[in-house]
């Protein structure tokens, strides 16, 4: 039981992969009949990662065509903000549906699982990304209006400081609400506590942070967006220790 909490269960899969299945009155289809080999399992993945993708920049895309309307002006920072808001639960959708996707290949519904995800997740995946955006506008706000603040320079490195370890937290929080029925208050709880628990998660969730943010200042913006889908599946492999734990002690 989460400290001041209660437990809760995970977030339902969708409907048990079938290890086969009848395409004609006394033909048995068998996974087998459609290969098991490592070429096979790898167009899976691809099959599952571009679904995902796509539906994750649909679900994203009112946000994101409002942000290309926005210039660089830090005075833009709320708006972006604001059109940044559709981006959790597509996030959250996406991590669920790529967690749940199916090994078998005569199963593979990763819209069905998406759909499924955004409709599970997207009320809890606004209740943290709300706070969790509105508190990054401050300090990025902040931290370009640094010079009127008044503030000793090392205030900035504080509120740097601050941003990204809001940042990391908040990684670990979308993987929980995206596959466990928690309230909101509990998956904050658990989140801050497996930030320094599991560091190597933490270390693991930074490295793609980096990685996302350098590929869009050297190449371009759009880039991380364009990669979310393998940037996510990243972030599941990386947080396994914090869904199992989880799974373990939080779960009924």
């Amino acid at each position: 039981m989460i400290p001041g909490g209660r437990t809760a269960t995970a977030r339902p899969e969708g409907a048990g992969a079938l290890t086969a299945r009848t395409s004609a009155p006394g033909t048995l289809l068998r996974t087998s009949d459609f290969g098991t080999g490592p070429l096979s399992r790898a167009s899976a993945l691809v099959h599952t990662l571009l679904t995902t993708e796509a539906l994750l920049l649909l679900a994203a895309s009112p946000g994101l065509a409002g942000l290309l309307l926005l210039g660089p002006d830090p005075a833009n920072l709320p708006l972006a903000a604001l059109c940044l808001l559709p981006l959790g639960p597509a996030l959250s959708a996406a991590l669920y549906a790529l967690h749940h996707r199916s090994r078998d290949l005569t199963e593979l519904h990763p819209a069905r699982a998406y759909l499924r995800g955004w409709r599970l997740n997207a009320v809890p995946a606004l209740k943290l990304w709300t706070p969790l955006l509105a508190w990054l506008t401050v300090i990025a706000f902040t931290l370009t209006h640094f010079s009127a603040t008044g503030l000793p320079g090392w205030w900035a490195l504080l509120l740097g400081a601050i941003g990204v370890g809001c940042l990391l937290w908040g990684s670990h929080a979308l993987v929980l609400t995206s596959l466990f029925a928690f309230r909101a208050r509990d998956t904050a709880r658990l989140a801050a506590h497996f930030l320094f628990r599991h560091g190597r998660a933490t270390l693991s969730a930074a490295s793609l942070l980096v990685l996302a943010a350098a590929s869009a200042g050297l190449l371009t913006e759009a880039l991380p967006a364009l990669l979310a889908a393998p940037l996510l599946l990243s972030l599941l492999h990386g947080s396994r220790t914090v869904i199992g734990e989880t799974r373990k002690d939080f779960t009924v």
